[in-house]
Parts: structure tokens; C-alpha cells; sequence
């Protein structure tokens, strides 16, 4: 059990990272493959444009054979009535359930839509659009508000005021790109200017301290581990002291990943979060697995809630989905996860390398479901 100690035997014992021999040769051939891998040109870049940026072009593009294209033939002189539009609206409940959008949700958009056509006269196709892409995008907007809005920099700024650093628990199942989602935010927070330190609290799986410890390489952050068979709810306490006592504005805590029904590490990751209090607890996510991911979320939540020591329990604040890239125009599982939990997803990974990440916002994920 982790008492708060550690002898200088023990400590060293546990230093997987600073001893000389035939594991250097080994530390430094992962560094380069790391470096070839997320950082291909040596550099990492974020780019943020604009959200409005190109959304003419996208209308354009989406009219002609996407979702706007099934709004073709009402344009006219008359005003439209309620049987011209409901066998067109039902063909764009199939093509919303089709991109993964859960039926209760099809059927909230498709009821804006028709609210708002309903007695118009649009003349033109491009007034169709513009009316159907208000309806959807006002719809949407109301349903993807999370119930906490979170901002990460202003956020962190408040924490430095407090002279304390701001901490990111970051919690999800087996082999979800956990430890990269985790990095790639690193390199995110520092193009911010800000000092960011890693805590290695996965002490469970081999080669997860060595796996951040590259990373924290990579990226010129700070590492705090303990090695393995450690108290993960300990290691982050103390990561998060010496975080403190360093100045640094920032603790990304790594933790296990585990299957929501494992009891015994549901009970620690609860320990973990319930005695360190993290600003912000994020649960990583794919988004190729779909509507899977509502009920890991949940289960995740309720074991957080039922295992924690706490009077007042700390849940997931948000999500990261990795894979992002991959799920072409079927966003609705993601639409789904933030409407059914009340939670935002804060990032999306976009790729392998370091600079692949994007924060979330509502108008990136109606311009990818109206494609």
C-alpha cells in the first residue's frame, strides 16, 4: 500500500528511466520511432481556422448530392404545406439514422425543419437550403449545449491565480489511444505556452510508464512516475505536489485502462479521482465504436458514483473521441454521446501525430452530419 514514502532503495528500485547500460541503446531507438511517428517534419503545428470558414463552398458542394439534395423539389410558388413535406422528411430521418444519429434525435431535427418550411414560399433552392440548414443547425445547437461549458485556457489561467496547477484525469477502456489523446493534448496545452507535467498513474500496464516517458521526451514535458504496482491514487497526489512546488500550470494524469465492468479497478480509478479532485475528468472514447461508447460513458459514470469515497462525486466532465478521421459523414454516435450523457466532447483526434487534434465545437459536427 502507498504511504506516502518511498525509501531511496525503493526509489530507485522504481526508476525505470535514468540508468545507464544496454537499455539506453533501446530508449533511444523508441525516441526516434516516437519522433518519426507524431512529429514526422520535427514539428508540431496546430491549426484552428475559423468556423466559418469555407462553409459556402460546403453548401455548395452538399446541394447538389448530399443532405440538401433531398429538399430539391420543393422549390415554387406555393406555399408549402405539411403533406409536401412529410414523405421528403422521413427519407431525412433514414439518411440521419443511417450516419449513426439516434431515432429520438432524427426526430427532433426533422421537427425543426418542418416547423420551419411549413407556409413558406421558398422560390429558389438556395432559400430552401438556407431555411433547411437554420432549422437543423438552431435544432442541433439546442441539442448538443452541454450542461457545463468548459474552457480549458481560461480555466487554467484561474488555477495559476490560485497558485495551484490545473489538473486533466484522463480515463477510458482498454486500447482507445488513451496515452496519445493524452500527449497530443500536452502539445496542445504548450503551443499555449503553457508548463505542463505528465503523470504516469497507468501502473498496471507494461511498458505504459515507458510508453509516456518517450512521449514526455518528445514533447520536452515533465514526467512523474513511481514505475509499477503502485497506489495510482498516491502516484497523483504526489505528481500533482511536486507540480505545485515546480510552478508547472498544468497535470495530465494517465491512468489504466479498464473495462467498465472490472470492479476492482472501477473502485481505484473511483480512489484516484475521488482523492486528488482533478479540475477535469475526460473520458477517451473511439468514435468508430458507435453508440457503444453512451453506454461505457454511463457505466463509467455510475462506477465513479457508487465506488467513490467522496460526499459530493466527481464524474466525466467531457470526452475526447480518437478516430475522428476515420468515421467519414456518420458523426451521430458523437451527436448521441453528447446529448445523451449532457456531456461535451472537448477534442476529436484526427490522425497520428502529435498536431491531429481539434477541438470540438457544434458547427464542425453539423457541417460533417450535412455533408
Amino acid at each position: 500500500n502507498w504511504n506516502g514514502e518511498l525509501s531511496a532503495e525503493e526509489a530507485a528500485a522504481l526508476d525505470m528511466g535514468e540508468k545507464g547500460g544496454e537499455n539506453d541503446v533501446d530508449d533511444e531507438q523508441r525516441l526516434e520511432e516516437f519522433r518519426r511517428e507524431y512529429m514526422p517534419d520535427g514539428t508540431i503545428k496546430f491549426d484552428e481556422p475559423e468556423d466559418d470558414e469555407e462553409d459556402d463552398d460546403d453548401d455548395e458542394k452538399a446541394s447538389s448530392s448530399g443532405f440538401y439534395s433531398f429538399f430539391k423539389s420543393l422549390a415554387g410558388q406555393k406555399p408549402l404545406e405539411r403533406k409536401d413535406l412529410e414523405p421528403i422528411l422521413e427519407k431525412v430521418k433514414s439518411d440521419l439514422t443511417a450516419k449513426n444519429v439516434a431515432v429520438d434525435i432524427a426526430e427532433k431535427i426533422t421537427e425543426s425543419v418542418l416547423t420551419a418550411l411549413v407556409g413558406k414560399v421558398v422560390g429558389t433552392f438556395g432559400t430552401v437550403r438556407g431555411t433547411v440548414k437554420a432549422a437543423v443547425e438552431k435544432s442541433l445547437t439546442r441539442i448538443l449545449t452541454p450542461k457545463r461549458v468548459i474552457n480549458i485556457l481560461p480555466e487554467i489561467q484561474a488555477a495559476k491565480r490560485e497558485g495551484r496547477p490545473y489538473v486533466i484525469t484522463f480515463i477510458g477502456v482498454n486500447g482507445v489511444g488513451k496515452s496519445t489523446s493524452l500527449a497530443k493534448v500536452c502539445a496542445y496545452l504548450q503551443s499555449k505556452g503553457l508548463k505542463v507535467s505528465i503523470a504516469a498513474c497507468d501502473t498496471f500496464r507494461s511498458g505504459a510508464v515507458e510508453q509516456l516517458r518517450t512521449h514526455t521526451k518528445c514533447l520536452n514535458a515533465r514526467l512523474f512516475e513511481r514505475g509499477y504496482n503502485r497506489d495510482a491514487a498516491g502516484v497523483a497526489a504526489d505528481a500533482i505536489a511536486q507540480a505545485k512546488e515546480k510552478k508547472d500550470n498544468v497535470v495530465l494524469v494517465d491512468t489504466a485502462g479498464r473495462m467498465q465492468d472490472n470492479k476492482p479497478l472501477m473502485q481505484a480509478l473511483a480512489k484516484l479521482v475521488a482523492v486528488n479532485r482533478p479540475d477535469l475528468v475526460l473520458f477517451v472514447g473511439e468514435a468508430l465504436v458507435g453508440n457503444d461508447a453512451v453506454d461505457q460513458v454511463t457505466r463509467f459514470n455510475q462506477a465513479l458514483t457508487e465506488y467513490s469515497t467522496a460526499k459530493n462525486p466527481r464524474v466525466i466532465d467531457g470526452m475526447i473521441l480518437t478516430k475522428f478521421d476515420t468515421i467519414d459523414d456518420k458523426v451521430g454516435a458523437a451527436i448521441s454521446l453528447t446529448y445523451v450523457t449532457g456531456k461535451p466532447i472537448i477534442f476529436v483526434g484526427t490522425g497520428q501525430t502529435y498536431s491531429d487534434l481539434k477541438r470540438m465545437n457544434v458547427k464542425m459536427l453539423i457541417k460533417m452530419l450535412l455533408r
